[in-house]
């Protein structure tokens, strides 16, 4: 009966996450939350010579020095700069508390084989695999050296598999932002640090479950394996796994500063068309999101009467329908989820600028 209650809860905020937050995603990155995973009578996983917690603190607060010397126009809040334990709830709601634009928590990774070595960046998601699922567990089962647990989680048991289908209730409105800065983390880190890029992955963490702002959490390497642990142990391995991650977020700003969503034209008149924003608001429906250009003669776009494609994020963005009503797109919206398009949503426009819904309903209201 529990989990049941517990199930029910978890709905009500997927819903109300997914209803307000994507709000913040018209916001530029002013704010950014840095976890430093584990601590205090939590070490995380444990090395042959280190401590996870240890590690993971002396490369949040160096990823946060060169964020405060190189970009100081953003501000910089740390969930710990001692060794001390937070609670995951208490480590997210600091990020929401102060209305963060994202979220970065800073782990080490462990495997019983020791031969297993190289980087992973996580984004909240149903995990795909046995392995992401043990990362999860892993992680999340720092909540058991929280005292009275059970009063913040409602039950839920880290460490059974039954646990995880809460997560499949989960849709992550901010997946682009995060996979995006994700991908970034895993390609500084292959050019810049030399470590090995064993990808971007998905799976259930608390700590980003509850954060309502783009998240990813690092795992900088295993200190279940010789070399990465010694890597990991050095100043030189940890200034360059904080330069790598500093240099995604610096190209995630940067992007978002340049790319200002402005609306694009083709050759292909017939596919794609050119908006007629002068100063009103324009609400269209996305359908596709991408990290390549599509082909717009694609025959998934075969049923469309016009398509827009923009620049958003770091990725090509396809929408159509075009009104200064939302709720004629929102009917689209569903008429194109119950077709082929199922993660189809509203978005709004104007001069060419995409901005929040929320902010867009209240303009047109007025």
């Amino acid at each position: 009966m529990k989990r049941i209650i517990f199930i029910l809860i978890i709905g009500f905020l997927v819903f109300f996450i997914t209803k307000v937050s994507p709000a913040q995603t018209g916001r530029a990155l002013r704010t950014v939350v840095i976890d430093a995973g584990h601590g205090g009578r939590d070490p995380g996983a444990i090395g042959k010579n280190s401590y996870e917690k240890n590690i993971n603190l002396s490369i949040a607060l160096k990823l946060g020095k060169l964020i405060e010397n190189n970009l100081p126009e953003l501000s910089v809040i740390y969930t710990r700069k001692t060794d001390v334990l937070i609670p995951l709830h208490l480590r997210s709601k600091i990020a929401n508390d102060n209305q963060a634009d994202f979220f970065i928590s800073i782990h080490c990774n462990s495997n019983p084989s020791a031969k297993i070595y190289g980087t992973e960046t996580y984004v909240m998601g149903l995990h795909k695999s046995q392995d992401n699922l043990e990362v999860a567990k892993l992680e999340n089962s720092s909540i058991l050296k929280e005292e009275n647990y059970s009063d913040y989680y409602e039950g839920f048991n880290p460490n059974s598999a039954e646990a995880y289908i809460i997560f499949s209730l989960y849709q992550n409105a901010f997946l682009d932002h995060s996979l995006d800065l994700a991908s970034k983390i895993q390609d500084q880190f292959k050019a810049l640090a030399g470590v090995r890029d064993r990808g971007v992955l998905q799976a259930g963490f608390l700590v980003l479950y509850r954060t309502t702002m783009p998240g990813v959490l690092v795992e900088t390497g295993y200190i279940s394996n010789i070399s990465d642990e010694k890597y990991l142990m050095s100043k030189d391995g940890q200034n360059y796994i904080a330069s790598a991650i500093f240099n995604a977020l610096k190209q995630y700003k940067n992007e978002q500063g340049i790319q200002s969503t402005k609306l694009t034209t083709s050759s292909n008149k017939s596919k794609i068309e050119t908006a007629q924003v002068s100063g009103g608001i324009i609400f269209r429906v996305q359908i596709v999101s991408s990290s390549t250009k599509i082909n717009l003669n694609s025959k998934r776009f075969n049923n469309l009467k016009n398509l827009y494609e923009y620049r958003h994020d770091g990725l090509y963005k396809y929408c159509t329908g075009e009104s200064d009503s939302f709720s004629k797109m929102d009917k689209l919206k569903v008429k194109l989820q119950k077709e082929e398009f199922k993660d189809a949503f509203v978005v709004a426009f104007q001069d060419e600028r995409r901005i929040s819904i929320n902010e867009a309903r209240k303009l047109t209201e007025k």
